[in-house]
C-alpha cells in the first residue's frame, strides 16, 4: 500500500493552514497598528 498520497495531502493541508493563519494574523496586526496610531493621533 502506497502512503505517499496521504502524506502529500497532509503536508498540503498543513501548509495551506499555516499560510491562511499567517495572512489572517498579519491583517489583524495591521488593523491593530492602525487603531493604535489613530489613538495616538487623537490624544
Amino acid at each position: 500500500m502506497n502512503h505517499w498520497p496521504f502524506i502529500i495531502a497532509a503536508y498540503g493541508v498543513t501548509i495551506a493552514g499555516v499560510l491562511g493563519l499567517s495572512v489572517v494574523s498579519w491583517r489583524a496586526m495591521r488593523s491593530a497598528e492602525a487603531r493604535a496610531d489613530a489613538m495616538k493621533r487623537d490624544r
